[in-house]
């Protein structure tokens, strides 16, 4: 998938004049994530005086990371912090300008996937997905850029939000250490519910009539998985070729269930359920927690509120 950019335009009116009218003096730390989880983990590892920070989530009505364009408040919001989260993949490809541009040249930038280093993975094309339109042998290597969805994954990421955090505010150190490790503690309980529930499984491999975003999960826990389209696809409609092939792995694993992702509107999850023998699977969603609102975060959902939840979906279609 291949996304164009065109904001040239925003850093161009980003003009020194401009930043200096909308600053505004502040003694707060200023953290800037992009999505949810970035900005979730913060917030825990904040702990219980936020105040301390002004943590922003871009990404906050909901829009998917893959087709996110940023404002020019957004590069104006950027171009100030004191620590700036983002992911890292081909969907942040306007990044680099939004730094190159930035008012606040001491800025703390944490890059998810060189953060993570080899433990990163290559999108990988499994039998009988949908090829995208626009597949090129010759491209270069796209990365599956949902690295949060692996609570191991998330432990890494939140020691080093928590580094960056310490390295900007000193002062408060002792504690971003102590909300870490309590937070830590927690991430490694879901973890072991995790490998729990799927050794205790009848089923081994999940089927998806949707994107699949969660490989870096069910490679934690050795699962076996088939889906319509990669992660990053932008193909919103599968072949009959797939569907068949689709229909045939439910048939042929006894699968219970077909899965979809939190946006996902069913249509092709229950187009192979119809061309299954029996056509009693269920239709369940996990929540690959890319659309995830500034309101519910203040409404009280949290990421590991929603990696709880995706648990139980998961006990239930590995039954």
């Amino acid at each position: 998938m291949k996304k164009i950019f065109l904001i040239l335009a925003v850093f161009t009116a980003l003009t020194t004049s401009v930043f200096a009218a909308k600053a505004k003096k502040s003694d707060k730390l200023k953290v800037v994530t992009t999505i949810f989880p970035e900005y979730d983990w913060t917030r825990e590892i904040l702990g219980s005086n936020p105040g301390k920070a002004e943590l922003t989530l871009l990404l906050e009505n909901g829009v998917d990371l893959h087709s996110y364009q940023p404002s020019i408040q957004d590069i104006a919001k950027i171009s100030t912090a004191d620590i700036f989260i983002y992911v890292g993949g081909e969907s942040d490809g306007w990044v680099k300008d939004a730094l190159k541009n930035a008012k606040n040249q001491n800025m703390k930038v944490i890059n998810l996937l060189e953060t993570l280093g080899d433990k990163v993975k290559a999108e990988e094309i499994k039998e009988g997905m949908q090829a995208e339109e626009e597949e090129d042998e010759d491209e270069e290597v796209e990365y599956d850029e949902h690295v949060w969805l692996s609570l191991k994954n998330a432990k890494i990421l939140c020691a080093e939000i928590a580094n960056a955090l310490s390295e900007k505010d000193p002062a408060n150190a002792a504690t971003y250490k102590e909300n870490l490790a309590a937070y830590t503690s927690r991430l490694d309980t879901l973890d072991a519910k995790y490998a729990a529930s799927v050794k205790a499984g009848n089923k081994n491999t999940v089927l998806f009539g949707d994107r699949f975003p969660f490989r870096y999960l069910v490679d934690d826990y050795g699962l076996d998985y088939f889906a319509a389209f990669v992660g990053c696809s932008a193909e919103t409609e599968a072949s009959f070729e797939t569907i068949i092939f689709l229909a045939k792995k439910v048939d042929e694993l006894g699968l219970n269930s077909v899965l979809k992702i939190e946006s996902g509107d069913g249509k092709i999850a229950r187009t192979i359920i119809q061309n299954t023998k029996k056509k009693n699977a269920k239709v369940l969603t996990l929540d690959s927690i890319q659309s995830t609102t500034a309101k519910q975060a203040k409404a009280g959902t949290t990421y590991l509120k929603i990696m709880e939840a995706n648990l139980t979906v998961l006990t239930e279609a590995l039954k």
